[in-house]
């Protein structure tokens, strides 16, 4: 009797319950202490770690002696490299991301990550810890809790003014990130362009040599010239302040010089008095529109 062959079937693939999760994991900023015992825990367990450099990131793991298996996840890659990584989570791996410093996304590669695992419908988990933007306001005292956060002022000077210029009448802090070789230069046009206000220069966050400097932007100003700047800076710059109410008297004053001058058309008299003493639109067209017609 001839022998039966058996099929052979292929193997199955392997089960997984589901897509992983994306930590985004907040890491020392300075002082290794200062990195939280879940996040020490996620790094362990997780199966890949996104880091902005692995050889800054591998210092961290061998600190702590953990080998998890990393993978470069810079700037100038996140759109190839969040492909990649997205493409691991969906088959069931868990990956946690994290940056040189501090927590990821913010003035940091992340952000283009969260979106497409978003997009994916892939669990983001936070695993807050240390942010030299929360440490700096920590100790700023300020007496209103409202700021803008800029992130790292632009490299190029006239980007940099025209950002600048148009912060002017912002009443609430300016908060900047700030590269030591540009300490000096973004000191020089704020003062130039903001006035003489307050401000607090937090340099070293959390390091050896941390440094806290409170005082204007000219001292601050003179203080740092002729000094080699080492780690980056967050600088939180006091708002606008409060300007007097202008009467309608002087209003008017204002717009029949920009009349008499014979330069200006109605409209770039109003948009020139409204941007130099930020006054309503409204009002001081009206104004003008009687003037005009006079």
């Amino acid at each position: 009797m001839a022998a039966t062959e058996k099929k052979t079937e292929p193997a199955p693939p392997p089960v997984t319950s589901g897509p992983g999760t994306l930590y985004v994991v907040a890491t020392p900023i300075g002082n290794l202490e200062d990195l939280t015992l879940r996040a020490i825990r996620i790094l362990r367990e997780v199966d890949l770690i996104a880091a902005e450099d692995t050889r800054h990131t591998r210092k961290l793991l061998s600190h702590l002696g953990i080998s998890t298996p990393t993978l470069s996840y810079y700037r100038e890659k996140e759109q190839e490299r969040s492909a990649l990584v997205i493409r691991r989570l969906q088959q069931g791996e868990n990956v946690a991301l994290v940056s040189d410093a501090g927590t990821p996304g913010i003035s940091d590669p992340g952000s283009v990550l969260v979106r497409h695992a978003v997009s994916a419908n892939i669990r983001v988990e936070p695993v807050p810890g240390p942010s030299a933007l929360s440490a700096a306001l920590s100790v700023a005292g300020m007496v209103e809790g409202a700021f803008v956060f800029l992130g790292f002022a632009p490299s190029r000077r006239k980007l940099r003014r025209d950002l600048l210029l148009s912060l002017r009448p912002e009443k609430r802090q300016l908060v900047f990130f700030e590269a030591p070789h540009r300490v000096d230069t973004f000191l020089q046009d704020s003062y130039e362009i903001l006035g003489d206000r307050e401000i607090f220069w937090c340099r070293e966050l959390t390091k050896v040599h941390e440094e806290l400097t409170r005082g204007t932007l000219g001292r601050v100003l003179e203080q740092c010239k002729g000094k080699r700047i080492r780690g980056e800076s967050v600088l939180i710059i006091s708002g606008a302040p409060p300007r007097p109410e202008m009467s309608d008297r002087k209003i008017e004053e204002l717009l029949r010089a920009c009349k008499k001058s014979g330069g200006k058309s109605l409209k770039s008299a109003v948009q020139e008095l409204t941007a130099a003493h930020n006054l309503p639109r409204s009002r001081v067209y009206s104004k003008a529109l009687e003037i005009w017609q006079e």
